[in-house]
């Protein structure tokens, strides 16, 4: 086993209890209840000498008292996390145990002196005092009411609804689990339909919403909040989930007798989990905190040196082979940059793959080589082929899968249909459009979905009725050819108020002879231009601004939103889905096929907003330069200090990623520091209390 890695994870093992409920365990132990109750260790960092007579924090010392750890907490830990720790690390049941019982006492140090700090150094102004958080803990009826209130005097209200918000949620989530489960197994009619893959961040809270009357779901409530039931729920289902949570965490000793079921918030197992909720919360508290300290440390002086230092190593790493570029842009993302390249047309495309059908793909692959083609290939075949190819509209599943992701808009809401006459109507990802309004001081639930304009309505027609109480949808795709899709795409890409410089589509494509595919047919010298069926191009009115790309309602974020949305909804190439910028191209020769690496390198060398269309054994391929090195004299990103808040903008992306691993690397020797200065000298630890389950080697 690896001390390094054991101790790296010391911290964090015990702060996912809270988020591992229990949705299945086949933890067994026998040991007896009361067993549990034993304490394994004691934390007090007041038996630091910083606490004695003229100690650093003596003042503080009648606010930190012995906080015990229980054997329950250890088992609690394991179940949420250890045996896929051990899984993952080969750890033994020693080596976990002895990682969650160091992640315990650990985390209790770090909470002790989180509290000590906001004492001492009156973050913010608030009024924290030793009179106060003694006032705060007084009379409470428990050691574990009494730790809970001594937590939420260093929150505030908001901190406080979080924590408690977060806590809600995640016993949702393990219950809806199981009760998913218990749905299935009645409904033999359950969808196994493969789902299209959908856009990253579709449905992703933000990090600071909370709903205060959300609620926990057990089958008997009817006040829930924002809380949404899962598809197919009842009272009985969801009453059963409840009771084979309850099971559950009985089973693992971690509920106590003669408890109020009834009521899920009034379990002590429920209360042991709000305490570690509002302790990860001053956690964060504290690491905000460190934070403001080393973010006021940060000058833009700062930040555009380590623009410049990166520029200028991958300039001369990327021209004497020492890094290389392709892996710089296979890697690249808003915290790993490439400002520069060694030559002209490296860069990123989309790919749009409007596929053969199974009928067609089999015909290409039957029919022999074209007449009088030396060379045994069949471009004439397939150009037949391809004037009958249509595609369709591949978001059926987001209707129709276990998520029904559509919506109608308002009417009178702008949309993009096509033509006047078309009847099409849905769109998708209603949550996450836009930031949803909200009061003044408050935060919308989803965030806005990025690179994505959410607009091109559903290109067919939809099909609704009622069945057991529920909306059966039942989409049916139109089927428009390439001339058909290059319209809607460039339909689209005006429609958001681009300048669309169309090109013709080439005249007698589909009538060329075996010989007009060749420079040399006897060497066999293909003419790949020849393949260019159509090309087009965006114009951006002030040049493309590649410090514009993810900004927002920037014309290079317009042009690639409407991209990304259209390949979600015709691409049939899914590896090329969710990618940062496209599949990176460089100007050498590469294992693209042939037809698709011309142009994708050509579009690469004509810049950002380029397209082709050209085709392969596959279909049609619509390909799209989102963006590319066309100067290698400068970068194309510049560091403006006055637009690091503008957010989106390469600048802000070019300062949070710095501004991150400055504030993450101080907030991780800070961690370590605190832990081992008073670790060691704060902690009582009894191993024989816990020794049945770190000898589980040698009893299994």
């Amino acid at each position: 086993m690896k001390q390094k890695t054991k101790a790296a994870i010391a911290l964090s093992v015990a702060s996912v209890m809270a988020c591992g409920l229990l949705s299945g365990c086949d933890f067994v132990t026998t040991n007896a209840r009361k067993d549990y109750e034993q304490v394994i260790a004691e934390v007090n960092i007041s038996k630091s000498e910083d606490f004695g007579e003229g100690g650093a924090y003596a003042a503080y010392k009648d606010a930190v008292s012995d906080e015990p750890i229980y054997k329950r907490d250890m088992v609690a830990s394991f179940v949420s996390s250890g045996s896929s720790v051990m899984s993952q690390y080969g750890w033994t049941y020693k080596d976990t145990f002895d990682a969650i019982k160091d992640s315990l006492v650990n985390r209790q140090v770090y909470v002790q002196y989180a509290k000590v700090y906001f004492l001492s150094e009156k973050v913010d102004g608030d009024p924290f005092t030793v009179a106060g958080y003694k006032a705060a803990i007084e009379g409470k009826e428990n050691a574990v009411e009494k730790s809970i209130a001594g937590l939420t005097y260093f929150l505030d209200a908001d901190e406080e609804a979080k924590a408690l918000y977060d806590l809600r949620v995640s016993f949702n989530s393990s219950l809806d689990s199981i009760e998913e489960g218990y749905i299935e197994a009645e409904d033999d009619t359950a969808n196994t339909e493969s789902v299209r893959t959908t856009p990253t961040g579709v449905n992703t809270e933000d990090e600071d919403y909370f709903d205060p009357d959300y609620r926990i779901y057990t089958g008997t409530e009817t006040a829930l909040g924002s809380y949404e039931k899962v598809d197919g729920s009842s009272a009985f289902t969801r009453r059963e989930a409840y009771a084979a949570f309850l099971t559950n965490i009985r089973s693992s000793g971690l509920l106590d007798a003669g408890e109020d079921t009834t009521k899920i918030e009034g379990l002590g197992y429920f209360k042991r989990e709000l305490k570690s909720a509002y302790e990860t919360a001053l956690i964060e508290k504290l690491a905000d905190a460190f934070e403001e300290d080393q973010v006021a440390k940060i000058s833009d002086e700062w930040v555009q040196q380590q623009f410049d230092t990166t520029y200028k190593r991958q300039k001369s790493d990327f021209e004497d082979g020492t890094q290389s570029v392709d892996d710089a842009l296979d890697g690249m993302s808003d915290t790993s940059f490439v400002l520069t390249a060694p030559k002209e047309g490296y860069g990123f495309v989309i790919n749009i793959l409007l596929p053969f059908s199974n009928e067609e793909s089999r015909l290409l692959g039957s029919v022999s080589m074209d007449k009088d083609d030396v060379n045994g290939n069949k471009f004439v075949w397939r150009a037949n082929i391809l004037k009958g190819l249509k595609a369709t509209d591949q978001r059926g599943t987001w209707f129709t899968g276990e998520e029904n992701y559509s919506f109608l808009p308002e009417e009178g809401t702008k949309t993009y249909t096509g033509a006047e006459e078309a009847d099409r109507s849905y769109l998708f990802f209603e949550d996450c459009l836009a930031a949803e309004e909200t009061e003044e001081g408050k935060t919308a639930k989803y965030e806005p979905l990025k690179n994505y304009l959410g607009q091109y309505t559903y290109n067919g027609t939809v099909k609704t009725t009622e069945k057991n109480g529920k909306t059966v949808y039942e989409p049916k795709p139109n089927k428009i050819d390439i001339d058909g899709f290059i319209a809607e795409m460039e339909g689209y890409l005006a429609y958001a108020g681009l300048t669309v410089e169309k090109g013709i589509p080439v005249a007698g494509y589909y009538e060329q002879a075996s010989s007009d595919y060749y420079v040399d047919m006897n060497k066999n010298k293909v003419d790949w231009s020849k393949f260019v069926y159509y090309q087009g191009k965006v114009n951006f009115a002030e040049g493309f601004k590649a410090n514009d790309i993810f900004l927002e309602g920037s014309p290079e974020n317009k042009a690639l939103s409407v991209i990304n949305e259209l390949s979600f909804a015709y691409n049939t190439d899914t590896a090329g889905l969710n990618t940062y910028l496209g599949y990176a191209v460089t100007p050498y020769k590469t294992s693209f096929v042939s037809e698709f690496e011309y142009a994708a390198q050509q579009v690469c060398k004509l810049g950002a907003g380029n397209y082709m269309v050209v085709p392969s054994d596959y279909g049609w391929h619509i390909i799209y330069c989102t963006f590319s090195f066309t100067d290698t004299e400068k970068s194309p990103f510049e560091y403006v200090a006055a637009d690091k808040d503008t957010e989106g903008s390469f600048s802000n992306l070019f300062y949070e990623a710095q501004k991150s691993a400055a504030v993450t690397k101080f907030a991780s020797d800070k961690q370590t520091e605190i832990v081992n200065r008073y670790a060691e000298v704060s902690a009582t630890v009894y191993e024989e209390r816990y020794a049945d389950l770190s000898n589980l080697d040698t009893t299994a």
